[in-house]
């Protein structure tokens, strides 16, 4: 008795499996919704008649037939139960969607900007080639050249240095950044080097400023980490109102020596109270409505300028990681979207190229830090690099998502020129530029400004 039932509890198994295997191809989603693939047969009267992967036809009654065409792969998500016995299916069409215009999952990260990958993908995918390769460019902003350049090449943004303030007042200097904006496809980024100290571009001019930002460590001698806080939120308020969106500070290189080229510009402290530092700066960016960015990975150590000539760093590797790598890691954890590496040629990691362009140093920041947001060279055409052939291609292949350049027509050229020639594919111009506009909806400028 017990092996009849035995056989027969089996043979309702395979029943049931038959039957499972038969169904309609169909999952659960995140929202508990089933999901059927299909190509469109037919469309009319607030009807759409598909044909899914294993040849069933089903006619489903739906209003969400924008932007559909015949022959388009979809999917639909939906609540009920199909039934391919008969013509008509009694479910409710939640939405649907045209596969091509699905992000690919491969593309999709985790991270800062994971909840805005869809958007920027829709938006991508209505980008030319050109528009595209534009998104990958910051460009020094130049008074007769810009707006002008702006118009065929599309790029991404600008960074404002001293000269592009001077002599101007507030209104001046709205006009200036909204003209851009207003001629751009795109939001812009717009950038300074608003440090504070040794470095001012904007405060350098009293018509902006009631004075200039201080530095970190005379801010820190005032009143600690308080008055550090206090500092970016004031800072953030101006440059925002301005209408600049993305300041290229702080600095978070370890440097304690004062005979450093760095040290006056850095937080002169140990690795420990830089780590601090770069987190009080990036919590009190959260508060307002600019980007900070930490800056020069891997870290400048006692290294020379950069600016003029080729310089190495001799520094050891255990060196680096234990003593330059903290601040850096301190930022990211607390949300840093933007991340500026140095021309420097750390010898221990990569003793062939500056970091810039180094695929070891951007594998430590992707992979050991675990960041996800946007890196970004130091400025190609700074010396130590200015001289390097096909500059901007090797640090797009090295892990860069935003190239930094005084000459950006020169820039833009020869991407383009090595797409054409096959050293860089559209595709991966495409996954570039979909982190960066992953960026811009995060920041809230493509919501904000959209023509």
């Amino acid at each position: 008795m017990k092996k009849i039932q035995s056989v027969l509890f089996f043979t309702l198994f395979l029943v049931f499996i038959g039957i499972l295997m038969s169904a309609p191809k169909q999952k659960e989603s995140e929202k508990n919704l089933n999901t059927l693939e299909g190509n469109i047969l037919s469309m009319e009267n607030g009807t759409l008649t598909i044909q899914d992967q294993e040849n069933t036809i089903y006619t489903i009654k739906t209003t969400d037939l924008e932007n559909l065409a015949l022959g388009d792969t979809i999917v639909l998500y939906y609540s009920g139960l199909l039934n391919k016995e008969i013509e008509k299916q009694n479910i409710l069409v939640e939405k649907v969607e045209v596969e091509d215009d699905l992000l690919p999952t491969e593309w999709l990260e985790e991270g800062i900007f994971h909840d805005y990958y869809e958007k920027a993908y829709a938006k991508l995918k209505n980008l030319s080639l050109d528009e595209k390769i534009g998104q990958l460019l910051l460009v020094r902003y130049k008074e007769n050249d810009s707006l002008e350049e702006l118009e065929k090449y599309n790029y991404s943004g600008f960074v404002f240095y001293e000269n592009a303030f001077k002599n101007k007042t507030k209104e001046d200097v709205k006009k200036m950044i909204r003209t851009l904006q207003e001629e751009s496809k795109i939001p812009l980024l717009t950038a300074v080097d608003e440090e504070g100290g040794k470095i001012i571009r904007v405060s350098s001019n009293p018509n902006l400023t009631s004075e200039p930002f201080k530095s970190s460590q005379e801010l820190y001698t005032l009143g600690g980490f308080s008055q550090i806080e206090e500092d970016v939120i004031q800072k953030s308020e101006i440059l925002y109102e301005l209408g600049l969106n993305a300041n290229l500070a702080p600095v978070v290189d370890v440097s304690t020596n004062e005979g450093d080229y760095m040290y006056e510009r850095a937080f002169g402290k140990d690795s420990a109270l830089t780590s601090k530092y770069a987190e009080v700066i990036i919590e009190a960016s959260k508060k307002g409505n600019v980007s900070y960015t930490l800056k020069h990975f891997p870290g400048y150590g006692n290294n020379k300028d950069t600016h003029t000539n080729k310089v190495v760093d001799s520094r050891s590797y255990e060196s680096i990681i234990a003593n330059d790598l903290p601040p850096f890691d301190a930022g990211v954890k607390k949300g840093a979207e933007a991340v500026l590496v140095s021309h420097n040629i750390v010898s221990s990691i990569d003793n062939s190229n500056p970091a810039s362009l180094s695929p070891s140093i951007h594998n430590i920041l992707r992979n050991r830090l675990e960041f996800s947001g946007i890196i970004i060279t130091d400025d190609l055409d700074m010396g130590a690099t200015s001289s390097i052939e096909n500059k901007v291609v090797k640090a797009l292949l090295a892990g860069n998502d935003l190239i930094i350049t005084t000459d950006g027509v020169a820039s833009f050229s020869e991407i383009k020129n090595a797409i054409h020639e096959g050293s860089l594919s559209e595709d991966f111009i495409n996954r570039i530029a979909l982190r960066v506009l992953a960026w811009k909806y995060y920041k809230g400028l493509i919501i904000e400004n959209e023509k």
